[in-house]
């Protein structure tokens, strides 16, 4: 699920009224290589953070919680810092001094990202029950959400919504707006078994109201449907199964997966294409559905596409930094393997390279701040965003969702 930061890109469509269209990523999910604003000292990566600040620095946080290592606290207090008075997170925010007013680009991708992180680290629960919050008010009739407050539904802002709540004890189906939980927004998102591309999820319906397959979807898919996060640990085995009407989640889970599984089947990857451009092996998509994969069928289901990302993805995530080192984590860790040995990588390592160094083991520097309490008051729940530029955004990957923290899963 690689929610990638395509969504960042999906999202500036559904802001100015129009239905998206899943968008092509580049392989970098930076925007630009001269950043237009100063990385803070507590922020993962040296790319622009405009766009994906917030989504990089939780997948990181993730990340390590997930392999036992712990953040520095000036990592942990950058993220709280992000969040705007009413409880949601915005891409990024440079001044945090300023309150966050209709101009903000409120974002349910950022903030469900930041509760599956903070959850998993402990101590944050004032922040976490306030996004929690943000993330209700802002549910569509459909029971779903889109990329930003008042979007189309759409299946990647769904299903890491569901892991948020997940991952704060919420029970997901119990969540619900006009009578609709967020299962039913993504049922409806799955196409039929009848048809071409059966058992795969859309993006959103197009102007017609039609499903077209879409695998970042799918994957995200998946995991939102087993009440799954980004960090999702590998589901009992089950042997691969034809595509059935989906009257449940479980079911349209497992149909997502045998969809997945017959899109990497031929070369062990899912592909991209950019506008004009051929069609290129999709490293971050294909992360999320290993863990996809993983976590509906148990880990020999991702066998391939994890063995074509050890030995091909190294080059990728240098390139593409903390999102995607976390992305190839939570994929290692999903399917039993080892992230500190991936095809001969050190996973941990380079993650935390790129940003402040971890704390020592014993040793606790995080301040702890609630930013829910630091935060001005005063913000516009319903902001209008304006994300010019948006369109740019690379492919980050939006690995997914949180099923359950991965406490004791020491490298």
């Amino acid at each position: 699920m690689n929610f990638r930061r395509s969504a960042a890109a999906l999202a500036a469509a559904a802001v100015i009224g129009v239905v998206a269209t899943p968008v092509a990523q580049a392989a970098d999910p930076s925007p630009s290589a001269t950043p237009s604003v100063a990385i803070p000292s507590g922020l993962y990566g040296s790319g622009d953070p405009t766009y994906d600040g917030v989504w990089r620095q939780s997948l990181a946080l993730l990340a390590q919680d997930a392999v036992g290592v712990r953040p520095a606290g000036q990592a942990v207090d950058w993220l709280t810092g992000q969040q705007c008075a009413n409880g949601a997170f915005a891409s990024f925010r440079a001044d945090t001094a300023t309150a966050c007013d209709a101009r903000t680009m409120l974002d349910t991708n950022a903030t469900s990202a930041a509760v599956q992180a903070l959850a998993a680290l402990g101590g944050h629960d004032a922040v976490t029950g306030k996004a929690v919050g943000w993330l209700k008010s802002v549910q569509n009739k459909d029971g779903g959400w889109g990329f930003g407050a008042g979007s189309p539904s759409d299946a990647n802002s769904t299903s890491i919504v569901i892991g948020a709540l997940a991952a704060v004890g919420e029970k997901p189906a119990e969540v619900r707006k006009g009578g609709k939980s967020p299962f039913d927004a993504l049922l409806g998102l799955a196409l039929p078994c009848d048809g071409k591309d059966g058992g795969a999820f859309a993006y959103q319906p197009d102007k017609k109201g039609g499903l077209a397959a879409n695998a970042d979807a799918t994957a995200a898919g998946v995991l939102g449907a087993l009440g799954k996060g980004l960090d999702a640990e590998a589901g009992e085995k089950a042997a691969a199964s034809k595509c059935a009407d989906a009257k449940t989640p479980e079911q349209a889970a497992a149909n997502g997966a045998a969809y997945l599984t017959g899109a990497v089947a031929k070369d062990g990857h899912l592909v991209s294409a950019l506008p004009g451009a051929e069609d290129q092996p999709d490293f971050g998509n294909t992360a999320d559905a290993v863990v996809a994969l993983a976590a509906q069928g148990g880990a020999e289901r991702a066998a391939k596409p994890l063995k074509w990302l050890e030995e091909n993805s190294a080059g990728w995530a240098k390139q593409s930094g903390p999102a995607a080192y976390a992305q190839l984590i939570f994929a290692a860790l999903a399917t039993g393997s080892e992230p500190r040995d991936f095809g001969g990588t050190d996973l941990v390592e380079r993650l935390n390279a790129t940003g402040p160094a971890p704390q020592a083991a014993g040793k606790d520097e995080s301040k702890q701040d609630d930013a829910a309490d630091k935060a001005d008051a005063g913000d516009d729940d319903n902001g209008m965003w304006w994300v010019i530029g948006a369109l740019f955004v690379g492919g980050i990957g939006i690995g997914f969702l949180l099923s359950g923290r991965k406490k004791g899963r020491q490298a």
